[in-house]
């Protein structure tokens, strides 16, 4: 009996052992799109846009974008815990800081509530898009409660709404504490950065709580 368990416990290993290795790269590439894809989509859709090697600041990632020798924006990759577990989001900024774009690369938010999140707050409805605002000059938290913020968190989904709202403000932060010299060009980039050229694409665990 324990030499059959055994045997069946190896072989069972090497099965899932097996199918972890072939299906690893596919899944990798398919992140990789996914990344790329929502880079292209929230920089200003601005034709012969070009975007320079990733960078590192405060542990989140940013890839500028530029035409010919000027800053026109940036895509921030950057991550929350919220109320189901850690979330990435790529956020877009103009040359100002203004927020272009959002899209929310993985989430574990709780269906129906936290993952409103792909849309709530780039719907042009009341005060709940981030969407043309700034953060600094809007107050990046929830405007119910004590929150005293200038963004309407998504319903019945408080916790989730202020860990996206502070994602975004850590894309912000980032983005902004190493500004661009104006004189840089693109070709002085190039000799420490692969630029890419792109071009616009008419492109929580379930249960019955509140997250009130």
């Amino acid at each position: 009996m324990a030499l059959s368990l055994t045997i069946v416990t190896l072989a069972a290993a090497a099965l899932l052992g097996g199918l972890y290795v072939i299906t690893e790269e596919p899944i990798q590439k398919q992140k990789a799109e996914k990344q790329q894809k929502a880079i292209t989509s929230v920089l200003p859709q601005i034709e012969g846009i070009e975007i320079a090697e990733a960078q590192d600041v405060d542990g989140l990632t940013i890839y500028k974008a530029y035409v010919a020798d000027s800053l026109v924006g940036a895509a921030v990759q950057t991550q929350e815990n919220g109320f189901g577990g850690a979330f990435k989001l790529m956020v877009g900024f103009d040359n100002e800081g203004n927020i272009v774009n959002y899209e929310v690369l993985e989430h574990q938010e709780t269906p129906g509530l936290g993952d409103h999140m792909v849309t709530w707050f780039k719907t042009d409805k009341n005060h709940q898009s981030v969407i043309g605002r700034n953060p600094d000059s809007c107050n990046f938290n929830v405007s119910k409660g004590d929150g005293g913020g200038d963004i309407d968190a998504i319903t019945a989904a408080t916790i989730s709404s202020r860990a996206f709202l502070k994602a975004v403000q850590g894309a912000y932060d980032a983005y902004m504490k190493k500004p661009v010299d104006a004189q840089t060009s693109a070709t002085a980039l190039s000799e420490n950065a692969e630029l890419h050229e792109v071009y616009p694409d008419d492109v929580e665990p379930v249960n019955n709580e509140s997250h009130e």
